[in-house]
């Protein structure tokens, strides 16, 4: 427990040098906890979460890094690889294929190219994966950008 400490508080300090050199995350740790973590990320360029910023949820567990965390959407997203109620995400460097050469930093640059390049054969959305297989990503589309309008985006005062 006393490795994964120094690791997350190293991770700590990297994100405290780094809030300017990545824009698009934004990674919070709970004040309390080092092993609760959040994030804010913004939905990429040229897809329909573009303009959306997205809240992240992290539990790291007590062998991290050897363990991945537990990272879930906040935010509702239409995505075929997060599950529209619990905001679970299928990302195999989450589950088989992690390594303690990534961080938390890194996990949510991985979210995000995810969000760009979408695996439909993999959905936990089975709606929006079905949409992606049939080649409706014109419905797809829409669908995306509706719930990246409604959740995602900053409200208009």
């Amino acid at each position: 427990m006393q490795q994964s400490r120094a690791r997350l508080f190293k991770e700590y300090k990297e994100v405290q040098r780094e809030k300017v050199a990545d824009p698009d995350i934004q990674l919070v740790c709970d004040d309390t906890n080092i092993f609760k973590w959040t994030a804010l990320i913004k939905g990429p360029s040229e897809t329909p979460y573009e303009g959306g910023v997205f809240q992240l949820a992290f539990a790291v567990p007590e062998p991290y890094p050897l363990q991945p965390p537990q990272v879930r959407f906040l935010t509702k997203i239409f995505h075929p690889n997060v599950h529209f109620k619990t905001g679970e995400i299928c990302l195999d460097i989450l589950k088989n294929a992690w390594s303690p050469a990534w961080t938390l930093q890194s996990v949510c640059r991985a979210i995000i190219a995810l969000m760009a390049h979408p695996e439909a054969d993999s959905p936990l959305n089975c709606d929006s994966g079905n949409l992606l297989r049939s080649g409706d990503v014109r419905g797809f589309n829409s669908m995306a950008r509706m719930y990246t309008r409604l959740a995602a985006m900053p409200k208009k005062g």
